[in-house]
Order: structure tokens, then C-alpha cells, then sequence
């Protein structure tokens, strides 16, 4: 990306999010390392809210992460293509390429407050992991690429994903599985998830030439994978389950396994999207064709995807500190914290960026 900016039109890239969220920082620094003609746009908690139906619509699912994800993506296509704009570029892919899925766990009974985990990081072994990343491979268009696709092509802008290119595909998935294991129950494996990609984008220590920088900063090359609906925004999410909330009554979800006997929803969420899938999509054979996204159970204690994280407030003290929950712990320091989602018996899976408070 930095080689074609110095050579032919200037690039442009573009990124949403609401105001002052994660994405939109992150992609601000990146566009002014790479020297691209950056296009900044924001939407409100009702915008987003206001397109859920529609976006349903146009990608025909009712899977939640993906309408989480695609309500921000549809809505940043549109204004893209309100600047001429016919094809972009977009990253789908690598997360399945390289072994690397978000999942979420619930640190209370209820279900209240969760946090996230790769579920990937608990690959049971190398093997394991390439026939995950194949499976994963094999169905991005029953989500990620659904969602690229059509969020995109609701407004007639074409989305290309070079992490998919044929010539690329053959490349990293014959990459040795064992390069792609992470965490520190794999011995001798890297510490952070997509190690073998982030090191391609740091000539430093790939032996570029004398001196060369990276291609991307180190807050961008080394920042943890954050799911696009958090990453827009922690309040998305938080808005959407409040808005489930509120619309599905209690009388109402006592009676979902009635109303719906096959893939009945787990939540008011769930509830809410089914609903208006319905809504556009009356026949039977419309649900019976969507797939959705759902992690696998063997692998550890998540049994549906989606992160959801916030930053907490920090409690001062000068050692770190831990704060325990059924299957999540806090580490709070003075100046600075360090979140772990961990084990049943203590012992910890990931440490996080952040985490979310309810």
C-alpha cells in the first residue's frame, strides 16, 4: 500500500464509526503513515438503528454478527459511493486464512456481561487448526463475504478481497499450521494471533533494506484484532440489545420456540432480527436457507461468536490487582490494565485490550 501511494492517483481509504470509536483513530493514523486521501465518516446510535431493517433486507439473514457488522459497512458504502466511487478494497478473509475468530464468553449466569477470546487460540494442534481455517475458508460466503458483498452492493459499489486472491489463498493456506498457532499452551508459538501476516508488514524484522520502516505503524501492526462492530463503537452493540429490549415483550419471548421450533433465538436481539426477516421473507424456505455463524463447541467455553468489550475504569494500586468472575478475570495496575479471559481453573487464554463493563 505505502509503494502505491508514491506511484500513479493517490489512493483513497475510508472508515466509520461513531464519534470518537476505535476504528475511526486507527484508521486516521494508518491513512497518514501510508499517505492516502482519507474519508472520515461518522453515524448516530439511530441512523444505525434506522438501517437494521433494511440491511436484513439486502443481505437476506437474520444471523446476528453478521447484522451487527454489515448495519456500519452498508452504511459507509453508501457514502462512498456518494463520492463516485465504483470498487474499494477490503480485508474479509484474513481472519479465516490465518486462524484467528472472535468469540465471546459470559462472565455471569445470565449472561449480562461478556468479554472475548479467539477461539482459534484454542486449537488443540496445528492439524486442528488447518482443518478449522479450511472449514472457515469454505463458508465466508455464509457471512463475511456475504456481508462485503452485499452491504456493498446495495448501493452498486463493488467490494474486492485481495486476502482471497486465488494466488494468494494457495500461498498462506500451504503456510505451515504451526506458524499460525498462537498462545502460550503452544510451545514455541508466536504470543499474538496473525503473527505470520503482522510480520509481513514489518520489514525490520522481515530484512528489508537498510533501515526501511514498517508498512504500517506499530499501533496498527500490533493492535489486537477487534471485531468491526466493536470497533465502530462499544455503544452499537449496547443499542441494539436495548433496543431488543424494549421491542420484544416478555410475553412475547416466552412464546419464540413456538413461533420459531427451528433455530429458535437465544436472545431478544436474535428475536428482534428474526422478526423482521420474517418480515421481508414470509416463505419458510427463506429461513431454512440461512447459515449462521456459530463457532465450534469443542473447542472451549464459547458457544456463539461476537466480542463485546468497553474500557473499564482503572483502580489504582501499585501491583497488579484480580478481580475474579466465573470464567473472566480483570487485572487492574496503576497507570494501566491488562485483561485475560481465563480458564476455569485460573489459568489464562488471551490477554485483551480491552474489556466491556455490561
Amino acid at each position: 500500500m505505502s509503494a502505491l501511494t508514491s506511484h500513479g492517483p493517490g489512493l483513497h481509504s475510508f472508515s466509520i464509526g461513531l464519534e470518537n470509536s476505535p476504528d475511526l483513530e486507527a484508521g486516521r493514523k494508518a491513512a497518514k503513515f501510508i499517505g492516502t486521501a482519507h474519508h472520515e465518516f461518522t453515524f448516530t446510535i439511530q441512523e444505525g438503528l434506522d438501517a437494521v431493517s433494511d440491511v436484513i433486507y439486502h443481505l437476506e439473514t437474520y444471523d446476528v454478527t453478521t447484522v451487527r457488522a454489515s448495519t456500519p459497512m452498508y452504511l459507509l458504502s453508501r457514502k462512498i459511493k456518494g463520492l463516485g466511487i465504483k470498487m474499494v478494497l477490503s480485508g474479509e478473509g484474513s481472519d479465516e486464512v490465518f486462524g484467528v475468530c472472535l468469540c465471546a464468553v459470559s462472565v455471569n449466569g445470565n449472561g449480562a456481561h461478556r468479554t472475548g477470546y479467539l477461539y482459534f487460540h484454542a486449537a488443540p494442534s496445528a492439524e486442528a487448526l488447518h482443518e478449522e481455517t479450511v472449514n472457515r475458508v469454505n463458508n465466508l460466503h455464509t457471512a463475511d463475504c456475504l456481508r462485503a458483498n452485499k452491504s456493498t452492493m446495495a448501493w452498486g459499489l463493488e467490494a474486492r478481497v485481495p486476502f482471497l486472491d486465488k494466488d494468494f489463498l494457495e500461498v498462506a493456506m500451504g503456510i505451515d499450521p504451526r506458524e499460525k498457532l498462537f498462545g502460550e499452551q503452544h510451545p514455541g508459538a508466536a504470543k499474538m494471533e496473525k503473527s505470520v501476516l503482522r510480520r509481513a508488514f514489518d520489514v525490520r524484522e522481515g530484512g528489508g533494506a537498510c533501515g526501511e520502516a514498517p508498512y504500517l505503524p506499530d499501533s496498527i501492526l500490533w493492535r489486537q484484532k477487534e471485531q468491526f462492530s466493536d470497533g465502530v463503537g462499544y455503544g452499537w452493540i449496547d443499542a441494539l440489545r436495548a433496543t431488543a429490549e424494549a421491542r420484544v415483550t416478555d410475553a412475547a419471548w416466552e412464546q419464540r420456540a413456538r413461533r420459531w421450533p427451528a433455530d429458535t433465538p437465544q436472545t431478544k436481539e436474535a428475536y428482534m432480527y428474526r422478526e423482521m426477516f420474517d418480515q421481508h421473507f414470509p416463505q419458510p424456505a427463506c429461513a431454512e436457507s440461512v447459515v449462521r455463524w456459530i463457532p465450534r463447541a469443542d473447542w472451549g467455553e464459547c458457544a456463539f461468536p461476537t466480542l463485546n468489550i468497553r474500557r473499564f475504569p482503572l483502580s489504582v494500586g501499585s501491583i497488579w490487582t484480580r478481580a475474579e468472575s466465573s470464567c473472566c478475570c480483570l487485572l487492574i495496575g496503576k497507570g494501566g490494565f491488562m485483561n485475560a479471559c481465563v480458564r476455569e481453573d485460573g489459568k489464562i487464554w488471551y490477554n485483551v485490550n480491552y474489556i466491556r463493563n455490561g
